[in-house]
């Protein structure tokens, strides 16, 4: 069943909203109306020793600019009242170095706003801050990395309206000098580490609105004095350790909109004087160690209740009537006490169904048939009762039934159990079946039948297995004698699409994958998967931004079956369950608990991935990162490339990753690569070499026909494969497979190179025109040629641009348009870890330019995509001469000769600026069938 936390949507989170954005516009509303100069000094300097302690960018705060004109900065009558530096970024050198040091605050006695939610300040917050800001109204340090205990001396902020210090690693005591904080009217220490018990000095604040203290390790009793905070609006302490019985005095909040007791261990019975809270929309108080009956009147004043979770607890006796009548009810969860009772006849017209409603109330001992009460709720959940009778046409299509009485209908409880709860109950009784149970005699006849109809079922199985294979094996033969004189390779296909159905069969140690994570947990870390942690929607899954309860920041993937192939996250959890790589995003765990929607926790990458990493920025004055430098770029494409390797060579059978692009190249802190969108990774068997077997299973069509085809790749069910004959890859064979990889990587290199963001991720059709524009100008016998397509931001120098050019030949070469001729991904890395042997020949010290390929070379594998005029165009541009035979090359006074017979004069020119590489030292041999692809330029 879904948990409500995941439902919100309420005046409550309305109203808290509004509180803090009233809050912040009272406090600098006023400066809004006209641009002021800063007056003070003293306020002058303190801003420029926040601005490097904290490492801000020029951007946000530039020193030219008067600092009432700065981000953030509110300035009233000439001196600053409000800080707001809220998801600012730091500069390369802050972020290097993050410390909590804000001394400069100290000097802004007139401050009466500081916002630093979501901005990294590591470290704890400074005693002085009690002493020195007196003026401060309002103080926001959510998510910002805040470590240690609070300090006393914050009790000293008597004008203080809101506390927001969420989200943090905050330890220790709540400090009973909060208690003095008499105008505060919010106070949010959630989401921390905190301990102890909750002081009853919080019953002090009367203008309190809102108190959340969830999601720490407080334990001890709920303070009775909370009971008279006449405008309390929201109470949240759920997720602590809190150990003792309901307070009857929460009774007396009418204006309380939204308890939340849930995840303690609290005791004894629920107060009849909860029965008094008129504006309570909602009651949460599951996952706790309540008992008894509920009180008749508890839900008697229910004209505003939406929200009632009383689940896992040990509830008995009848569950009030009175609940059933509540005009807007949208969730009730009751799961998992000990209620009985039979439910309500009435078909409660006041009640409208809903389609999101959700009822679940299984685990009990409800029993009775099915009511037309359940007509209101879209989703049903009567698992583990003891309801009887048929099924109406009222009751939801997808309800959970299992585990009841029920007729016609499976996974039911057994006879006697059922006869024996309604005869205990003084009912009747109606079994599944009026038919009379079966005999002594009529069950020894039976089973006596069972044993020959077992026995002749093996006969007759085994006879027709004998001639299946009898015929399959003719079959073979035939097709082995048609197909003998038939050379084809393969056919050209375009890009895999992922498969229709999970691996048959396929069975995963849950245990070994990660860890086993609650749904609370993930609600808790993602903010209920709020909108503001949301990072994007993938094909997979949408992925959020969320912190666990040890700090440890993650990303959570959110896969919803009835939207997604229901497949997606099992290919995963496999896939980590048989692979553990260093370049492979790490895998935290899974929440597998909910039915409809499955959840995969990974590592958090700081550095996002390579399509939000690799930017420009056009502000001159911004001193943060403008763009990747080279050295980060080469890393990164070698780490994408070892990854690739893995996959391709390593891994038996190999692997293919299928979804190569940017937004797939995961980076860390130290922008090393780990690989993600592993939901598309397949096995592929066999080799370049195909088997007899592997051309059975492959129809011979051209790519011309525009047919499709179908494929069986490593144990998954058949892929619908449509032709294309733009980016190919081979059907049947794993090199074909895998050079759709290649190919997808090359354009990855491209990106890197020319710093042309969204190639990767584009359709061929889109691609193929900006291909066709910009690989004419790389060539491996011209190195200026590409100076002109190289991302201008890029500050190379001489020996840099060999790497650079280096780079666009290996990725051109990954982009030849026959898949055979790609080069593996093991000859890529090894390319890409000597990108000045790609282009330069070293010996005696000295480069010069190779001028021959022999038939040993590597350079059929890694060049073969030159070979045909036809596959790449070469513009006019390109200087070249007519070679024939071998390759040699005749450049600007520079002549080298080698292998085929070919001399040209010589020495004593200057070398040229373009080399090409040496062969043997970078790749082993490849097989002689690449041969005839060694390349040479073609004639203009």
């Amino acid at each position: 069943m879904v948990d409500p936390r995941s439902r919100r949507v309420l005046p409550f989170s309305f109203s808290f909203s509004f509180v803090f954005v009233f809050v912040l516009s009272s406090l600098v509303g006023p400066t809004f109306e006209q641009q002021q100069r800063l007056s003070s000094r003293l306020e002058f300097s303190a801003l420029f020793e926040l601005r490097s302690s904290l490492g801000l960018r020029s951007r946000d705060w530039p020193r030219k600019t008067d600092p009432c004109l700065w981000n953030g900065v509110v300035c009233d009558n000439g001196t600053v009242v409000g800080l707001n530096i809220s998801g600012f970024r730091r500069t390369r050198l802050g972020r290097q170095n993050p410390q909590f040091s804000v001394n400069g605050l100290a000097n802004l006695t007139h401050l009466r706003s500081f916002n630093a939610s979501n901005f990294a300040l590591p470290g704890q917050i400074p005693d002085w801050f009690g002493r020195s800001l007196s003026s401060l109204q309002l103080l926001d340090l959510r998510s910002c990395s805040v470590v240690g205990s609070l300090p006393f001396g914050l009790g000293n902020l008597t004008n203080l309206t809101g506390l927001y210090l969420a989200g943090n690693n905050l330890t220790g005591n709540v400090p009973t000098s909060f208690g003095s904080l008499f105008s505060l009217s919010v106070l949010d220490l959630s989401r921390n580490s905190l301990s102890g018990s909750v002081p009853s000095s919080l019953s002090n604040l009367k203008n309190l609105s809102f108190l959340d203290l969830s999601s720490n390790m407080l334990s001890g009793s709920i303070p009775p004095g909370i009971g008279t905070l006449s405008k309390l609006q929201a109470l949240n302490f759920s997720n602590n350790s809190l150990s003792s019985s309901i307070p009857a005095q929460l009774g007396d909040l009418g204006g309380l909109v939204d308890l939340d007791l849930s995840f303690n261990s609290l005791i004894g019975s629920v107060p009849p004087e909860l029965g008094a809270l008129r504006s309570l929309e909602r009651m949460l108080l599951g996952k706790n160690s309540l008992g008894g009956y509920l009180p008749v009147n508890l839900f008697s004043n229910s004209s505003r209740l939406e929200f009632i979770v009383l689940s896992h607890n040990s509830f008995v006796g009848d569950l009030p009537s009175t609940v059933w009548l509540a005009p807007g009810l949208r969730f009730l969860d009751v799961s998992g006490n000990n209620f009985t009772g039979m439910l309500p006849n009435s078909s409660l017209n006041g009640a409208n169904a809903t389609t999101d409603a959700v009822l679940n109330i299984s685990r009990n001992l409800f029993y009775g048939g099915l009511a037309p009460v359940l007509g209101r709720f879209g989703s049903v959940d009567l698992s583990g009762n003891y309801f009887q009778g048929g099924v109406p046409g009222y009751v939801v299509a997808n309800a959970s039934l299992d585990g009841n009485c029920l007729q016609n209908l499976g996974n039911q409880r057994n006879l006697l159990d059922c006869e024996s709860f309604y005869a205990e109950k003084g009912i009747s009784f109606q079994p599944p079946s009026s038919a009379p149970p079966p005999s002594a005699a009529e069950r020894g006849t039976h089973k006596k039948s069972n044993r020959r109809t077992i026995i002749l079922a093996a006969v007759l199985g085994g006879v027709g297995l004998l001639l299946l294979l009898a015929l399959l094996l003719v079959l073979v033969l035939m097709c082995l004698r048609k197909r003998s004189n038939n050379t084809q390779r393969g056919v050209g296909v375009g890009p895999v699409p992922p498969s229709s159905s999970p691996p048959p069969g396929v069975s995963i140690n849950y245990s070994s994958v990660g860890d086993a994570f609650t749904y609370q947990q993930l609600l808790q870390a993602t903010s209920e998967f709020s909108n503001t942690n949301l990072i994007k929607n993938g094909h997979s899954g949408d992925l959020f931004r969320g912190v666990l309860e040890n700090g440890i920041p993650v990303v959570v993937k959110r896969i919803d079956l009835r939207s997604i192939k229901k497949e997606a996250h099992l290919v995963e959890l496999d896939f980590f369950s048989k692979v553990s790589y260093a370049r492979f995003v790490p895998f935290m765990g899974h929440c597998l608990e909910n039915e409809n929607e499955k959840f995969l926790v990974y590592k958090y990458m700081p550095n996002g991935d390579l399509s939000s990493s690799l930017f420009k920025k056009s502000n001159v004055e911004d001193d943060g990162l403008q763009s990747l430098d080279w050295i980060t770029r080469l890393k990164i494409a070698l780490g994408a490339a070892e990854g690739l390797s893995y996959l391709h060579h390593e891994c038996n059978p190999p692997l293919v990753h299928r979804d190569v692009q940017a937004s797939s190249i995961l980076l860390d802190d130290k922008f090393e690569v780990r690989l993600g969108s592993l939901s598309e990774i397949c096995t592929q068997e066999g080799d370049i070499h195909q088997s007899k077997i592997t051309r059975l299973l492959r129809l011979p069509q051209s790519s011309e026909q525009g047919a499709s085809v179908t494929l069986r790749v490593g144990g998954l069910n058949p892929k619908l494969m449509p032709v294309n004959s733009y980016s190919q890859v081979f059907l049947g064979t794993t090199t074909a497979v895998c050079a759709y990889d290649v190919y997808c990587f090359g354009k990855v290199l491209l990106e890197l190179v020319t710093g042309r963001l969204g190639i990767s991720a584009s359709s061929d059709g889109q691609a193929k025109e900006w291909l066709e524009q910009t690989l004419p100008y790389i060539s491996i016998y011209e190195k200026e040629l590409v100076t002109k397509i190289v991302d201008p931001s890029l500050i190379v120098d001489e020996d840099l641009m060999e790497e650079v050019w280096a780079m666009a030949v290996v990725a051109r070469s990954c982009l030849n348009p026959k898949p055979s001729r790609r080069p593996p991904m093991r000859y890529i890395l090894k390319a890409l870890e000597n990108p000045l042997k790609v282009v330069r020949e070293e010996n005696s010290g000295s480069a010069r330019l190779r001028t021959t390929s022999s038939r040993g070379s590597w350079n059929a594998t890694l060049f073969g995509s030159w070979r045909s005029s036809s596959d790449i165009t070469v513009i006019p541009a390109v200087s070249s001469t007519k070679m024939e035979g071998g390759s040699g090359l005749k450049r600007s006074g520079t002549t080298g000769s080698q292998g085929s017979g070919q001399n040209g004069g010589g020495g004593g020119g200057d070398h040229s600026s373009s080399y090409r590489r040496h062969s043997r030292e970078i790749f082993p041999e490849p097989s002689t069938t690449s041969v005839q692809d060694v390349e040479r330029p073609d004639q203009n």
